[in-house]
Parts: C-alpha cells; structure tokens; sequence
C-alpha cells in the first residue's frame, strides 16, 4: 500500500527509548549483564493519525511520563515534517533472572530525576 507496515512504529519507539536511556548516561545491556535486570513491555498502545509512506524522514520523541517502584512509561510522538503522524506509549517492568518483578535499579531512577 506504500505506507509503513504498523509494528514497524514499535520498532521505532524501542530505538527512541533506547536513546533516551543512553542520552541520561545509562547503559542498558549493562543493566542487563551486570545487574541482571530486565524490562519488558507489558503494555503498549500506538495511534496513527495520518500515514508514513516509504522513504519519509521522521523524527520519533521519547518522554519518561511516569517512574513507579518497578515500572516506567514512556510516551512517543512521531512527526514527518514538524506534523505529528503517531502517538503512543509503552509501559516496561523491571524484573529479575526468575522474572519477577524488582524495583527500579537505583542508577536507573537517579538518572531519570
């Protein structure tokens, strides 16, 4: 149809996450290795409001929305020029090797103050 495949858009938000993670200073295979924390989606939700065709540039935002005792929600917005396409949201879970639900590691929430 010449328009991005819908998953595509949670790909694109993992990248933006990822990249908020590491613009505060936090390595997130490190939590991982070192510190055997995970987090997982639990939740996540994504409206379009207009499409994206093939070979449109975008810009995608990550915003840390809410930090709980062992969970983040982060909010999306995806623009093709400066006009807001998608919106969405995803809610991870911090967890052990057994997966079971952890507080936020205490690097992890200073970085995000």
């Amino acid at each position: 149809m010449g328009v991005v495949y819908y998953s595509n858009y949670l790909i694109w938000f993992e990248i933006a996450r990822t990249e908020f993670f590491r613009k505060r200073g936090v390595d997130y295979r490190e939590v991982e290795e070192k510190h055997k924390r995970y987090l997982p989606v639990v939740e996540s939700y994504c409206r379009y409001k207009a499409p994206i065709k093939y070979d449109d540039l975008v810009n995608v935002t990550a915003v840390l929305t809410e930090v709980n005792n062992s969970s983040l929600t982060f909010e999306y917005e995806v623009k093709v020029n400066g006009r807001v396409t998608t919106t969405g949201r995803t809610k991870h879970v911090f967890i052990d090797e057994n997966r079971k639900p952890v507080p936020v590691p205490p690097e992890v929430k200073a970085a995000f103050q």
